[in-house]
């Protein structure tokens, strides 16, 4: 009988893009713990682990709509030079409280004479990943 929902598990993981470009693994370090069916981890990883016995391995394809979503271009903003305490550049993680209070995480993609352009986006969106995930322990 393999993991199932309810089941706290750890596992090991590496996650890769379509072109091979790694961007995530547990090499390294303790394994990833979380319960299944907590909704703590992306739906699709959760789905690859789901009924994996200890020690096996599976390799799953998670397109965007069950990892992170689809790029939304309603998501990247230009925003004034002067709204900005630092000289921005491209690729610096920002912050930003929107009116509700709710605070907004972004990276810089661009940065140009009347701003710059910030995506708050997740990285991966629109992304399909891949994960090779082993399954090293069942808490219970």
């Amino acid at each position: 009988m393999g993991a199932g929902i309810g089941d706290t598990v750890r596992v090991h993981y590496t996650g890769t893009l379509e072109d091979g470009t790694q961007f995530d693994s547990s090499a390294g370090r303790e394994p990833l713990e979380f319960t299944l069916g907590e909704g703590v981890v992306i739906k699709g990883f959760e789905t690859g682990v789901t009924g994996l016995e200890i020690g096996g391995k599976r390799t799953v394809r998670i397109e965007a709509d069950e990892a992170y979503g689809p790029f939304n271009d309603e998501l990247v903003h230009t925003v004034e030079s002067e709204a900005f305490i630092e000289e921005p550049y491209v690729g610096a993680q920002v912050e930003i409280v929107a009116p509700d209070g709710t605070l907004l995480e972004g990276r810089i993609t661009e940065v140009g004479d009347d701003g710059a352009v910030i995506d708050f986006n997740h990285p991966l969106a629109g992304q399909t990943l891949i994960f090779e995930i082993e399954l090293v322990e069942v808490l219970g």
